[in-house]
């Protein structure tokens, strides 16, 4: 394997559209490792936008996102020799990612930062005519701004199995605990999350959150 130099010159070329047939992950980190840099190409692909908008959950914005994601996937590149090819190569590249993101944001945290989702822009200028001004706000930046609130760890359960829709399994995967575990975070984490809306936003409106399962 070669320096991240590689890795960046692979990743500069990720708008190019492959249309050969679909092959595993798996075999693609084989190729990687085989010395394939389209084969690495693909995998920045299958997992770029998804990376991305996990990330941007954490610290909502948009360059700040993309040089974290672009960071992962060197470290991917990096590390793919060891990589255990019995496990799946997504929950693994989203464990590295989001470990990266939450280091910097802590790192930020010490630093002086006032919470971990600092980047969140202030509140929108609103018309004063308005009946409610609050109809205007986006409802999205609201949600973080309770999510600021819950602990880390149970945050972090909350953005990716609600928000971003990754299974429990898969969330298990990323954080690297038992998915037993995950399911108490979870149901911990909507329960801080609806006490802290209702005391934020009150009862007229509650973002619906996934049911429990899968």
């Amino acid at each position: 394997m070669k320096t991240d130099q590689v890795a960046n010159q692979v990743l500069a070329g990720t708008t190019e559209t492959d249309q050969r047939s679909p092959v595993s992950d798996a075999r693609l980190v084989e190729e990687v490792r085989a010395g394939n840099r389209d084969a690495f190409r693909e995998l920045v692909l299958r997992y770029e936008k998804k990376l991305f908008r996990v990330i941007h959950r954490f610290v909502r914005n948009d360059a700040l996102a993309e040089d974290l994601a672009q960071e992962t996937f060197i470290r991917i590149y990096e590390n793919l020799d060891q990589f255990d090819l019995s496990r799946r190569f997504g929950p693994w590249l989203f464990q590295i990612g989001v470990n990266l993101t939450l280091d910097y944001l802590r790192k930020k945290k010490r630093r002086g930062a006032t919470s971990l989702f600092s980047e969140i822009s202030p509140d929108k200028t609103v018309n004063p005519g308005s009946a409610d001004p609050r109809e205007r706000q986006d409802i999205s930046e609201e949600v973080q701004r309770v999510l600021q609130d819950i602990p880390e760890k149970y945050r972090t359960v909350l953005v990716l199995r609600d928000l971003e829709h990754f299974t429990s399994a898969e969330v298990a995967a990323i954080v690297n605990r038992k998915e037993a575990t995950i399911r108490w975070r979870l149901a911990e984490a909507r329960n801080r999350f609806k006490e802290l809306w209702k005391e934020r936003m009150g009862e007229a409106f509650e973002p619906r959150l996934e049911k429990d399962g899968e």
